[in-house]
């Protein structure tokens, strides 16, 4: 072969491998991405700049302005709708826990002046009623701040043959435990109540209010801690057998010592 095929192969080997190379490099060569940047109509809501727990007492501190979705802001508080409402809610009271972030709307806080901790956390037509506990009779002190009970009257009655018979009566049913003594919230890692709390506060309807306060003078009043697979749907305390039995009015008929008095309740 002579040397001029030779170069001529050489060459044309060469012009190959480049083209090769380059029609290689340009399959393997990534797809360039594309951003397309779309306008949110936003606005600045008030949310929690941290925790807020229940019962707390804020500070213009303890909120801050975050970019939100217009569309999604309804019902909160806006710039646009009150600029100073930093400076108004500081010293509210929390009436729920709030986390980091939350937006915050007017029913989670309860200004100064407007009641206390309890009051603000006590839903509208409802009662704050306190009655004595004991270890034996609220569960070995296991019942927490928001669990729900049904409370039950164990009262002394004279028998037909002239000697004491003890009466239970389930008094309510799915009844919101408020607080335990001072202790209104479960705190992290605590699996009971303090030692100290010798008083449970419930939420009752004010006539259930007035009907725990006669019981409590007729005998002793015993929790009984319900599952949360059984608490009522509406979340509202309802009536035992106590109060459903056939009675004259609004009336416990209570025999002491023989002789039968009746106590009026509420209509």
């Amino acid at each position: 072969m002579k040397r001029a095929q030779l170069i001529g192969i050489s060459i044309a080997g060469v012009s190959a491998l480049v083209a090769f190379v380059m029609v290689k490099g340009v399959l393997k060569k990534p797809n360039e991405e594309k951003r397309v940047e779309v306008k949110v109509n936003s606005v600045q809501v008030l949310v929690a700049g941290a925790e807020i727990g229940l019962g707390q007492v804020t500070n213009e501190g303890s909120f801050r302005w975050q970019e939100w979705p217009a569309d999604a802001a309804k019902g909160f508080i806006t710039d646009k709708s009150n600029r100073e409402a930093m400076r108004q809610l500081s010293g509210a009271i929390a009436r729920a826990p709030i986390m980091a972030g939350e937006p915050i709307t007017p029913n989670k806080l309860v200004k100064a002046g407007q009641g206390g901790v309890l009051a603000a956390i006590l839903p509208a037509g409802m009662r704050a009623v306190s009655t004595k506990i004991k270890e034996e009779t609220a569960v070995g002190r296991l019942i927490l701040p928001n669990d729900h009970v049904d409370v039950i009257l164990i009262r002394r009655s004279r028998g037909k043959s002239g000697g004491d018979d003890f009466v239970s009566d389930t008094l309510f049913t799915n009844v919101r435990v408020l607080a335990l003594g001072q202790q209104i919230e479960t705190k992290e890692g605590k699996k009971a109540a303090e030692g100290a709390a010798n008083t449970a506060t419930l939420e009752l309807t004010p006539r259930q209010a007035e009907m725990l306060m006669l019981a409590t003078s007729m005998g002793e009043i015993s929790l009984s801690l319900r599952s949360i697979a059984d608490l009522d749907a509406t979340g509202k305390p309802g009536d035992g057998n106590a109060l459903n039995k056939p009675k004259e009015g609004n009336s416990i008929r209570v025999l002491r010592y023989g002789v039968r008095s009746r106590a009026t309740g509420v209509n």
